[in-house]
C-alpha cells in the first residue's frame, strides 16, 4: 500500500496536534510546519500528495503557499483551513487551483472526508494521465513500423500535416493500416487532448448515414424517440475520421461538402444551425479520382478531402518491411499473451517472402498472433502457419506439375511437397490434404517413402 503524504500548515499549534493524532490514526504520514516559509522548505525537499494550510499565517500567508504549492508540487492537492471570516478567501483559493476548503472548527471525520475525495481525485487524475500516456504510446510515429522508402515518405507526410488543420485523405488496400495513419496524426497534433470519432461510413445503411453524422431531433423520423448528437457535434474540437468515405450517397457528399466548406450543419428535424470546429481525415480502399471521373463522386468534394493524400502501398510492394513488422508483431503478442517465441524459421521467412499477402499488414499480424498463441516450440515453424501461408505461392502446384504428368505422379508431388512444407509433419499435412494421417502414412509406404515425415 502506497504512502498517504499530508503536510499540515498551521501557526496554531493545538490545531496541529489534533490533526496529527486524527490523521495518524488512520494511516496517513503527516507531516507539521508552523509557517509559509517552513512548509515551503518542506515541499522543496520532499513530495506531499496533500498539503492542508491554513489561510492566515504570518509572513507568508496561506494563498502565497498554495501558488508555490502549485509551482514545485503540481500534482497535489490543497485543501485551505479557515475561520468564518476568511470564508471568501477560501473561495478564492480554489479558484486558484485548490481543491477544497473546510471550516473551523471541525471534526476529525470532516477533515479525513475532505480527505478521502482528495486523494480519489489523484487518484482519477493519474489513472487519466496514464490512459492518456498509453495513447500517445501506442499512437506515436514509433509504432507506424516500416523501413522500406514508401514508409518513410508516409512517416515524413504525416509529421508534416498532423498539425495542420489541412484535411488528410488516406488510401491503400484493406489491411494496409490506413485507421493508425489517421489515428497517429490525431494524437501528433494540437488536437489531440480533443475527441477522436471514428464512423465507418461502409457499415452503415444508408439511411442512417445522415442521422449519424449530423444527428436528428425527437421525432425527425420514426423511431426517433430522443434527441440525439451526430459525430460532427460528437468531434467539435477534435479529429473526425470518415472510413471509408466512398460509399457516401451522391445526396450525402453534397451535404457533406457543404460542413467542410461552411463549418455548419443542422440535425434532421432541425432549422438551429450549429457551428463546429473539426479536422476531417478520410479513407478509402477505392481509386476516389476514378469513382470521381465516373460521376460516382463529386468532383468538388474530392477536391475538399484530398488536400494532403497520403497513399499507403500494398505489403507485396514493400515486402522489405516484413521482417521489422515480424519482429514488432512477436514483440506485442509475447506481451500479450505471456509468451517467449523467440523468432521465425529462416522456411517461414522464405515463406512470407514469397507469399503476396492480399490481406495485407492485418493478415500478417493475425498470422503472427494466431502463431504465437498456438506454437509449442521457442521458434515459430511452417507448421504453425495457416495453410495458404505454408503453402508458399498459391500456384506452386502448377510449376512442378506439368502437362503430361500422370495423376499418380501429380498426386504423390503433391502430397511430398504439402509434407515438406510442413516440416515433416504428417498429421499437419494430412489435415491440409483432408486426408487421414493413415491414408497418408499409405500412401508414403506406396511411393516406398516409409520413413518420410514424423507423426508428430
Amino acid at each position: 500500500m502506497l504512502e498517504k503524504k499530508v503536510l499540515v500548515v498551521d501557526d496554531d499549534s493545538l490545531m496541529k496536534d489534533f490533526l496529527k493524532e486524527a490523521l495518524g490514526r488512520s494511516d496517513y504520514s503527516v507531516d507539521l510546519a508552523s509557517t509559509g516559509e517552513e512548509a515551503l522548505e518542506k515541499i522543496k525537499d520532499k513530495d506531499y500528495d496533500v498539503i492542508l494550510s491554513d489561510i492566515r499565517m504570518p509572513s507568508m500567508g496561506g494563498m502565497e503557499l498554495l501558488e508555490a504549492t502549485k509551482e514545485y508540487l503540481p500534482d497535489a492537492e490543497v485543501i485551505m483551513m479557515t475561520a468564518y471570516g476568511t470564508v471568501e478567501n477560501a473561495v478564492e483559493a480554489m479558484k486558484l487551483g485548490a481543491f477544497d476548503y473546510v471550516m473551523k472548527p471541525f471534526s476529525a471525520d470532516a477533515i479525513e472526508m475532505k480527505l478521502k475525495r482528495a486523494f480519489e481525485q489523484m487518484r482519477l487524475k493519474k489513472e487519466n494521465k496514464s490512459l492518456h500516456q498509453a495513447l500517445e504510446n501506442t499512437y506515436s510515429f514509433g509504432n507506424i513500423v516500416g523501413k522500406s522508402p514508401q514508409m518513410q515518405k508516409i512517416f515524413e507526410s504525416v509529421k508534416a500535416v498532423a498539425d495542420s488543420k489541412a484535411t488528410v485523405l488516406i488510401t491503400g488496400e484493406s489491411g494496409t493500416g490506413k485507421e493508425l495513419i489517421a489515428t497517429a496524426i490525431h494524437y501528433n497534433s494540437s488536437r489531440k487532448d480533443g475527441p477522436f470519432v471514428k464512423v465507418n461510413c461502409a457499415a452503415l445503411p444508408e439511411g442512417l448515414v445522415e442521422t449519424q453524422l449530423f444527428g436528428h431531433e425527437r421525432g425527425a423520423f420514426t423511431g426517433a424517440i430522443r434527441k440525439s448528437r451526430g459525430r460532427f457535434e460528437l468531434a467539435d474540437g477534435g479529429t473526425l475520421l470518415l472510413d471509408e468515405v466512398s460509399e457516401i450517397s451522391p445526396g450525402l457528399q453534397a451535404k457533406l461538402l457543404r460542413v467542410l466548406q461552411e463549418r455548419e450543419f443542422e440535425r434532421l428535424g432541425s432549422e438551429e444551425t450549429i457551428q463546429v470546429d473539426v479536422r476531417i481525415i478520410s479513407t478509402s480502399n477505392q481509386n476516389l479520382k476514378e469513382r470521381m471521373e465516373k460521376g460516382k463522386f463529386r468532383e468538388d468534394l474530392f477536391y475538399r478531402l484530398n488536400v494532403i493524400p497520403i497513399h499507403i502501398a500494398p505489403l507485396r510492394e514493400r515486402k522489405e518491411d516484413i521482417p521489422v513488422l515480424v519482429e514488432h508483431f512477436l514483440n506485442k503478442y509475447n506481451l500479450e499473451n505471456r509468451r517467449s517465441i523467440e523468432g521465425i524459421s529462416q522456411k517461414v521467412y522464405e515463406m512470407f517472402m514469397e507469399y503476396h499477402w492480399p490481406g495485407n499488414v492485418r493478415e500478417l499480424e493475425n498470422c503472427i498472433e494466431r502463431a504465437v498463441v498456438t506454437s509449442k516450440g521457442k521458434v515459430l515453424t511452417l507448421r504453425d502457419l495457416p495453410k495458404e501461408i505454408a503453402f508458399g505461392k498459391a500456384d506452386f502446384a502448377s510449376e512442378t506439375i506439368g502437362v503430361g504428368c500422370s495423376i499418380h505422379e501429380a498426386e504423390k508431388k503433391l502430397i511430398l511437397k504439402t509434407l515438406e512444407l510442413q516440416g515433416g509433419n504428417r498429421t499437419k499435412a494430412a489435415e491440409i490434404l483432408e486426408i487421414s494421417t493413415r491414408t497418408l502414412r499409405n500412401k508414403l509406404q506406396e511411393y516406398g517413402l516409409k520413413e518420410a515425415g514424423d507423426d508428430q
